[in-house]
């Protein structure tokens, strides 16, 4: 596939859609909350679920399918590129900020957790949890210390969590136990709250809060992702003030499974308009 040249294309306005990206559906997590939160806008989301999980795959190689996608997504006439995917945010986010050349706006799931945290938890121990690719990059705590050296940032990888609840196994003893082990690390012993470095991670949210006995103060991104947003489209006049629920949302991904089908109809409760698009044989 031959990348586009975005140089010859103008600047959005409000009225064009939003698009997100993810490995899977970690990202319907954020998509669902952009929607409680921009009820008007009309997403446009691609999971590549033939390429998941991205945790374990190279820099390189996150690059090379997060340029796909916006090229993808870019000829769906969006207004914005959301990477809704932590590992793809840590490594692709300022390679496709350079490869769009500013012709669109860029937002990715890191930036706003780091700055909520920086406004709400100054002197304290913070956990992260992630794939191997986003805790290895350093990208969480490399930006929240450089916010506030105030906290310390205790960082694990839990690389078969996306896979897990990729497969359908939540609220189940093999869930209950993958949490269980992974969690009863000591490098997160005696934190105060824990951030949720995947959006898929919100999925067993509930698991993890009780996990720690509702004990821990456990950061979901998906709102946090969906209020920054809101904020990024008033700063630049791209926000869709149309009140009314836009049912236009079209869910792309790159290979069908039908456990993206029920989560997807989970988060959005209503029929979904889903399509299978190889983007990678156009």
């Amino acid at each position: 596939m031959v990348f586009f040249n975005f140089k010859f294309f103008t600047m959005s306005n409000s009225e064009q859609p939003i698009g997100v990206f993810d490995s899977g559906v970690g990202g319907l997590t954020v998509a669902s909350a952009i929607k409680q939160v921009l009820p008007g806008e009309k997403l446009i989301y691609f999971g590549d679920t033939a390429h998941l999980p991205y945790g374990d795959k190279s820099g390189e190689t996150i690059i090379n399918y997060s340029k796909h996608i916006a090229d993808f997504l870019f000829q769906k006439n969006v207004k914005v590129v959301l990477i809704a995917c932590n590992t793809a945010s840590a490594f692709a986010y300022n390679e496709l900020k350079q490869y769009l050349d500013d012709k669109i706006l860029i937002v990715n799931v890191i930036d706003p957790v780091v700055n909520y945290v920086a406004e709400h938890y100054k002197e304290t121990k913070i956990g992260v949890i992630g794939t191997k690719g986003t805790i290895n990059s350093g990208m969480y705590e490399k930006k929240i210390v450089e916010n506030d050296k105030s906290i310390q940032v205790a960082s694990l990888a839990t690389p078969l969590f996306v896979p897990m609840i990729e497969e359908g196994f939540v609220y189940d003893d093999i869930s209950n136990a993958i949490i269980r082990s992974y969690l009863s690390s000591n490098i997160l012993n005696n934190i105060q709250s824990l951030i949720l470095g995947c959006t898929h991670y919100p999925i067993i949210k509930n698991q993890i809060r009780k996990f720690f006995d509702f004990k821990v103060d456990v950061l979901d991104s998906a709102n946090i992702v969906a209020q920054s947003l809101k904020a990024q489209l008033e700063k630049n006049n791209l926000l869709n003030n149309n009140n009314s629920p836009s049912n236009e949302d079209v869910f792309y991904v790159s290979d069908y499974t039908s456990y993206f089908e029920a989560i997807a109809r989970m988060f959005f409760e209503e029929r979904i308009n889903l399509v299978k698009r190889n983007i990678w044989k156009e």
